[in-house]
């Protein structure tokens, strides 16, 4: 089969589309043919060396997926052509997977799977943010940090379906119209974000800040913040690490927040299928649909990962076998 491999760490240019053996599917595996596989920054730091896993090269690439099952385990509750979205840590850029049973769930019909594998990385973890970490309330208001990419989206998307109301930061006009069209109520700028967020809410802050970004932005979503807000950190793709000056939190009475989805999640069994019917009813309404900015045949990985090196992504990226 044709699978995307990492052979040089040397950034998006060093992957090449080789022909290796398919998959054998170990206990409590599930087999797919992959129909589709979304693309992610953590994709681009692998490439290079840089993320929190670091495989020797040669190595397969790509951790969301959609496609239809050629088999499945005893008890997994999925059946052999069955619809799915799924997530692993490796190899999704191929034309058949391996993964974990408990990584898998159905995808309904009304989604196609371009949009079924952008859904896993990014749409569990707007849940897990805004659901579990960030306690959102109807009627809170949430500041989105780079809300037109492909985590922006989804959690624009998500919280609007959960009744709040949506202030995105971008750093143009053609994000702004992204994110409006994801959901968004309200668009700023990035330079001067924390005035603007102000101002839209009579000056009180803002209830929650999702921050996929990091950088020097930090300190302006702290001031950002109503009394009992909280910044929720999701990562740092602006590359810089931000540190706190944690006598802010004494005197705003608010809250940094960390959000690690993939650790939790990992290491609770189950609690993707659950997080997964929450989210049901809002993908067969509309509610949440991906927005996909370039979908790329895997002959074109390397151009598909640098677009998101280089900035140049609104949404997600997709391959397709």
């Amino acid at each position: 089969m044709r699978s995307v491999q990492v052979v040089r760490l040397e950034g998006p240019s060093a992957v090449e589309v080789v022909d290796v053996a398919e998959p054998v599917a170990a206990d409590g595996q599930v087999l797919v043919d992959v129909r589709a596989a979304g693309v992610n920054f953590p994709d681009v730091l692998l490439t290079r060396g840089l993320y929190q896993y670091r495989p020797d090269p040669p190595f397969g690439l790509g951790s969301e997926l959609a496609g239809v099952v050629r088999a499945a385990p005893a008890g997994s509750g999925l059946a052999v052509g069955e619809r799915v979205a799924a997530f692993s840590s490796y190899g999704a850029f191929s034309e058949v997977a391996a993964v974990a049973a408990d990584h898998v769930v159905p995808l309904p019909d009304e989604v196609s799977f371009a949009a079924g594998a952008c859904l896993p990385m990014n749409y569990l973890t707007a849940h897990f943010t805004l659901a579990v970490r960030g306690r959102l309330r109807a009627g809170d208001t949430v500041l989105v940090h780079g809300a037109a990419g492909g985590i922006g989206t989804a959690v624009t998307q998500l919280a609007r379906a959960m009744d709040a109301r949506v202030v995105a930061v971008v750093s143009s006009d053609a994000k702004a119209d992204v994110a409006r069209a994801a959901g968004a109520h309200e668009t700023v700028l990035v330079d001067g974000f924390k005035d603007a967020a102000r101002e839209l809410t009579g000056g009180k802050g803002v209830d929650i800040v999702v921050d996929p970004v990091g950088g020097d932005r930090f300190t302006d979503s702290l001031r950002a913040l109503a009394p009992f807000g909280r910044v929720l950190v999701v990562g740092f793709t602006a590359g810089e690490i931000p540190t706190v000056k944690v006598n802010r939190l004494l005197l705003g009475n608010t809250e940094v927040v960390g959000v690690a989805w993939g650790g939790y999640a990992l290491s609770h069994e189950g609690y993707v299928h659950g997080q997964w019917a929450d989210l049901l009813p809002h993908l067969r309404s509309g509610a949440l649909s991906p927005v996909i900015s370039q979908t790329f045949p895997l002959e074109r990985a390397a151009e598909a990962l640098a677009t998101i090196d280089e900035r140049r992504v609104t949404g997600k990226v997709v391959l397709q076998p």
